[in-house]
């Protein structure tokens, strides 16, 4: 773990994400952990809503997979206008 850590890249990864800069890396970075978070929320609210009915497997699927299909564009055009208001 300290080798990964003492890397100069991950470092340097680190510091913009904890400085709030937005570029490529951080950007990847944002949309995977909006994407795990919309997926356990989705799965949750699937669960609760359906479950009953279809199944808590198959409900809990069916929310991830949809909790995600809406939040990865909303969590993209998201970046670009704060990247935007960000150079202004």
């Amino acid at each position: 773990m300290s080798e990964i850590l003492a890397n100069p890249t991950v470092q340097e990864l680190l510091t913009n994400l904890a400085a709030g800069e937005i570029n490529l890396a951080t950007g990847l970075v944002w949309l995977i952990l909006a994407a795990l978070v919309s997926l356990t929320g989705g799965a949750i609210g699937g669960m609760i809503l359906a479950g009953k009915d279809l199944g808590y497997k198959f409900s809990a699927i069916l929310g991830g997979i949809f909790g995600t299909a809406s939040v990865i564009p909303a969590t993209i055009v998201g970046l670009f206008v704060l990247n935007f208001l960000a150079d202004l």
